[in-house]
């Protein structure tokens, strides 16, 4: 419990948004236009069209499942919280494996958190110097099933990563979209695993991130950004704030960490 607001440090841990903000692949963009300016109609207004899932966004478990809770049914107590950032930037590589054991060992996390991890991604996002929107959406690290079980385990309130999704890219759609991409991340993976594409994410594992976790309501945010970086490896208050979005599968929303120094 925060007992001294004076003593509050907030960080934005939000992408910024604009219609250059690119949406996770093949889905809609946001799209924006004024209908109104001061000049003629004494006030400005704009018309925005954009699917949920563009910048910083709240899955909610609606999205994949669909006896899920629509994001207008997220009790506010599921939404701010405790939690942890936890930085994995120093094992973090283009088609990388990240698992509960490197959460463990860099970071106190307990039963109940909301964990936000850093996985260094982040400087490829579409505002920052080396952006690179191939590499941020396409070719960052994520998990197997063996991250969603501890998830479960640890009951984890939700989940924010610094990338275009929770689920590594090549256990998502881009798997069959990019194939170039996918045999460089096979090739990786045996290299370093021993075990290829098909065997590390077979069939039954398909965006595990999702399928496995929707339905028990730990869901996630992705493309966490803003101030980051700042937080890491700490415990924090951590809010997430989605539109009340009735019928919602998803939403658009902002993201603060709340230090209490």
């Amino acid at each position: 419990m925060v007992k001294n607001w004076d003593k509050v440090k907030m960080y934005d841990l939000t992408q910024r948004l604009s219609h250059l903000t690119p949406p996770w692949p093949t889905y809609e963009p946001l799209q924006i236009k004024f209908f109104k300016r001061l000049s003629s109609n004494g006030a400005n207004g704009q018309l925005i069209t954009t699917s949920n899932h563009v910048g910083t966004h709240l899955d909610g478990s609606l999205h994949f499942c669909t006896h899920g809770r629509d994001i207008a049914s997220i009790p506010l107590t599921d939404l701010i919280g405790p939690g942890v950032v936890v930085d994995l930037s120093d094992i973090c590589e283009d088609y990388g494996i990240y698992t509960s054991k490197d959460i463990m060992e860099r970071a106190d996390v307990r039963k109940g958190d909301i964990l936000i991890l850093h996985t260094g991604y982040l400087k490829y996002s579409w505002d920052q110097p080396e952006a690179d929107e191939v590499r941020y959406m396409v070719k960052h690290p994520g998990p197997t099933r063996e991250f969603a079980k501890w998830c479960r385990e640890m009951e984890i309130k939700y989940i924010g990563v610094d990338a275009g999704s929770a689920d590594h890219p090549m256990n998502t759609k881009i798997r069959d979209w990019c194939p170039k991409q996918a045999a460089e991340c096979d090739a990786y993976l045996k290299g370093k695993y021993g075990k290829g594409l098909d065997e590390i994410f077979p069939p039954d594992h398909y965006q595990l991130m999702h399928v496995d976790l929707f339905p028990h309501d730990i869901i996630h945010i992705e493309n966490i950004g803003g101030e980051l970086t700042k937080v890491l490896n700490k415990r924090l208050i951590i809010g997430c704030y989605p539109w009340r979005f009735v019928d919602g599968e998803s939403s658009i929303c902002r993201v603060v960490a709340y230090d209490e120094e």
